[in-house]
């Protein structure tokens, strides 16, 4: 399979017919607009109806004042013209209003929906699922339903009536004269059938080629930064292009079927006008047909292909829909993994007893990312994780709050198994330092409560303080009612940093949480947040990730992974006199790196040692 189909699958390739259950599952979004969706219906049918007079006033006005030359009545004939068409505007504009003010209400309920599935999701889901492909699901695919309630059912509706009052009106009128117009409509529709089936594979690979350009696009400016710094304008550009010019083959091959199928249907059109003048003629010089009604004949016509070419063109939104609807409902049957129990053991506040009993835990498969990890922690210790990247320390601090579950063995939080706890409870035990600092839009305040309305400002303050925070922000043009721009640009990372310790406090965790939460600081900044580390840690159970070790050298217990094991654990001292790993981490950041002769030790502690990141190594006691 080519890689641009194995890709076009990858986006969830949609199935070749309509999906009738997808159908009334939409029209469970319209329910609770019926009292604006009835009237409009009805606006469109009376719209389509009095579109249909138009020629028959064409047919009174050369047959009853122009081949007679007559001119009394003339005046109230086009009065009465002017008047079907005056409703016709009013009418329309009508009709526009409640057609659209529907859709903005089904996309108003389809994006919280689907939002507030998605905040709900386990962490695993935005691993799997480039956030480029969830941000298309609220954008481009609901839009596209929005077009399909504002116009493709309800036009769909209109033309279909219209199609059926033109017919009838002309076979009222001259019944030979309505076979012959009809020859030409099997032609219609044979092109109609060509057009459907080779657009549709092309717009669905549009909305493919989109969602990849949303996911490259969000991807390489979030990492701009970095782009910048390593200088890799020129390769992120090179594959962006790669990426619109796929965008743009996919649009090409799509016009080829509408640059063939509008012009083939004028061509129809002109043939079944031909046809009608041709035996229309011939019935006036017959005296069998008035020659107003022949000039209605042929502007009914045009009116009776215009609908059909109409609904070819829905079609694309009905399908552009359908693939949309399926790509919406399958995020929102999705099974959230990890939910509340139906009748959780656990709520409320914790008293801070963690254990850990033989856990095994991979993201992938067999891939064991912890193996058979068991240690207990006591209500109001620190506990520290050291090891190389990737040992499976932050691993830890997230299944112990549940953004993944085990595989194997258990994890308990008051002698409760986590997965027994009621969620929200869980989680608001917990507060989380991380390195890398997420702040939101808003203000220094608003970053600091993050939401939590009983937090009042003299906490936000005293949070502040308590993290040495105050000292930048009472700088700031507004203090704590400072804009905060988007990711916290503008402040530097030590700043949001203090921030984030700000609001670890305010929020007045069971349990605290450091992820490498003082990497970003420098020496100066790191002093003068100990103390106050150390007293937001008594009486709270901690959990330290950390490599610099002299954040964790007061830590009730150590705990050193490698490749997913623990491998020793103890005070700091006591480590030490162990002359093992952490001993050997240790001397490899405060000792001289010339010391150490590795000939006869374990090879695979040594890579251990040596794998420490470069920049580990700049630190003094």
């Amino acid at each position: 399979m080519s890689t641009a189909v194995k890709q076009f699958h990858e986006e969830e390739a949609i199935g070749k017919t309509y999906d009738w259950q997808i159908a009334r599952r939409l029209l469970r979004y319209l329910k609770p607009y019926l009292r604006l969706l009835i009237p409009a219906l009805g606006l469109t049918l009376v719209l389509n109806l009095l579109g249909i007079l138009q020629p028959k006033f064409t047919q009174y006005a050369i047959d009853w004042f122009i081949i007679p030359r007559k001119t009394e009545g003339v005046t109230l004939f086009a009065l009465i013209f002017v008047a079907v068409q005056l409703a016709r505007f009013i009418f329309s504009y009508f009709q526009s209003v409640l057609l659209n003010s529907i859709g903005q209400y089904v996309m108003f309920d389809l994006r919280r929906e689907i939002y507030d599935k998605l905040q709900h999701q386990e962490v695993a889901y935005f691993d799997r699922n480039p956030v480029g492909r969830i941000m298309t699901r609220l954008t481009a695919d609901v839009d596209a339903l929005n077009e399909l309630f504002t116009s493709g059912v309800t036009d769909l509706l209109g033309d279909l009536v219209m199609i059926v009052a033109i017919i009838a009106v002309m076979a009222w009128m001259d019944v030979r004269l309505t076979l012959v117009s009809l020859l030409t409509v099997p032609m219609l529709f044979a092109a109609t059938t060509w057009f459907r089936k080779g657009a549709r594979r092309g717009y669905d690979l549009v909305r493919t080629r989109v969602a990849r350009i949303f996911a490259f696009l969000q991807e390489h400016f979030s990492g701009a930064q970095t782009v910048q710094i390593f200088n890799a304008e020129a390769k992120s550009l090179r594959r962006f292009a790669e990426i619109n010019d796929e965008h743009r083959k996919a649009n090409i091959d799509t016009i080829f079927y509408y640059a063939v199928f509008f012009p083939l249907v004028d061509f129809i059109g002109a043939v079944g006008i031909a046809l009608i003048i041709w035996f229309g003629g011939y019935r006036v010089m017959q005296n069998a047909l008035s020659l107003g009604a022949l000039v209605a004949f042929i502007q009914y016509s045009g009116f009776l292909f215009q609908p059909i070419r109409d609904i070819s063109d829905k079609y694309n939104v009905l399908q552009g829909a359908v693939v949309a609807s399926h790509r919406i409902f399958k995020a929102l049957d999705l099974p959230i993994a990890i939910t509340t129990p139906a009748k959780p053991l656990k709520k409320g506040r914790a008293e801070g007893r963690i254990e850990f009993e033989n856990v095994w835990f991979a993201y992938n498969d067999d891939e064991w990312v912890l193996k058979d990890v068991s240690f207990t922690v006591s209500p109001g210790q620190s506990v520290a994780l050291v090891g190389h990247t990737g040992s499976g320390k932050t691993t830890i601090t997230n299944l112990l709050m549940r953004f993944y579950d085990v595989q194997k063995g258990r994890i308990l939080l008051d002698s409760v198994d986590v997965r027994d706890w009621d969620l929200r409870s869980l989680r608001e035990n917990f507060a989380v330092v991380l390195q890398d600092i997420f702040l939101f839009t808003g203000t220094v305040e608003s970053n600091i409560r993050l939401g939590r309305e009983d937090i009042s400002d003299e906490r936000v303050r005293w949070a502040a303080s308590e993290v040495r925070a105050d000292r930048f922000v009472e700088r700031l043009p507004e203090t704590y009612k400072s804009e905060v721009r988007e990711r916290g640009a503008g402040l530097s990372v030590g700043q949001k940093q203090l921030i984030s310790f700000a609001r670890a406090l305010a929020f007045d965790p069971a349990l605290l949480i450091l992820d490498e939460a003082t990497s970003s600081i420098d020496t100066e900044t790191e002093q003068l947040i100990q103390a106050a580390i150390g007293r937001v840690m008594r009486d709270r159970t901690s959990v330290i990730v950390a490599h610099r070790l002299s954040t964790i050298q007061r830590a009730d217990n150590i705990i050193v992974m490698h490749h997913g094991k623990i491998r020793e654990q103890g005070s700091h001292q006591d480590l030490l006199s162990l002359r093992g790993l952490y001993w050997k981490l240790y001397k490899l950041q405060y000792a001289d790196p010339s010391w150490h002769t590795p000939a006869k030790e374990d090879e695979e502690d040594e890579q251990m040692v040596y794998r420490a990141p470069a920049h580990r190594l700049q630190f003094s006691e």
